[in-house]
């Protein structure tokens, strides 16, 4: 069957040459951004009452914007004062770049890894002497404290944010081609939303392994997987598809 209608289930895109738009305007198709889930901060009360004293703590560990946001924003809502003397070990250089919007990065001390923890976990062995937090959401990925603990590093984890599922009742009669999803949150976010969804004939597009589990779990047929051998983007892989469905 033609794909005329994409959802994508993130927020719209921050950037003028998203490879999304470019999809769109390449394929003719129509490509809409609906978050399925969002992410909601924790107060800094409910940061304290996890027995979290940032003044502890002599390095963070970064995995995300949103772990950048909240920690800032917790710790401006603490009045605690940033020292200089704090490290920044972040997951990717799009991370550590993104850390410049609070910090003057020349001025800092900050570590980047490569793709995975595995890579920031290289950096973080070089500094086993430092107490650790990672501010997260209050599901982290099993892989992180397993990790940590085989290092040996002293670290903690705070839920600094959280992730909820949005309204999506203005979808209700609304059908799309193909919908995607980017985590087992989205998943959930879609059956807690639908509870009598029915997949038919809609195309279900899949990002990364754990929600590829998802979605199987939750008896949907998966259509399209990424990372798929030499297609690493969600882009290209909708790319490729449409054009050998919409060829038919």
């Amino acid at each position: 069957m033609k794909v005329k209608s994409i959802l994508i289930s993130q927020p719209n895109p921050t950037i003028a040459n998203s490879p999304y738009l470019q999809l769109k305007s390449k394929r003719k198709v129509k490509i809409d951004f609906i978050p399925f889930i969002h992410v909601e901060g924790m107060t800094a009360r409910e940061v304290r009452f996890q027995k979290i004293d940032l003044s502890k703590f002599s390095a963070i560990i970064l995995t995300s914007r949103n772990s950048i946001d909240h920690f800032f924003r917790v710790a401006e809502e603490m009045r605690f004062p940033i020292p200089n003397a704090l490290k920044y070990f972040c997951l990717s250089e799009a991370v550590a770049f993104y850390l410049q919007k609070y910090v003057v990065y020349r001025k800092r001390k900050i570590y980047v890894g490569g793709r995975t923890f595995e890579d920031l976990s290289i950096q973080i062995a070089k500094y086993s002497e430092e107490n650790y937090l990672i501010p997260s959401a209050d599901v982290l990925s099993p892989a992180i404290p397993k990790k940590l603990d085989e290092l040996g590093v002293n670290w903690v984890q705070g839920t600094f944010y959280k992730t909820v599922i949005s309204d999506l009742s203005k979808l209700k009669n609304v059908y799309y081609d193909i919908l995607v999803f980017f985590s087992p949150s989205g998943i959930e976010s879609l059956f807690s939303n639908f509870p009598d969804f029915q997949q038919n004939n809609t195309r279900i597009a899949v990002y990364g392994n754990s929600t590829v589990k998802a979605a199987k779990e939750a008896g949907l047929r998966i259509d399209i997987s990424v990372p798929a051998p030499k297609i690493s983007s969600m882009s290209k892989a909708l790319d490729i598809y449409i054009e050998k469905a919409n060829k038919k």
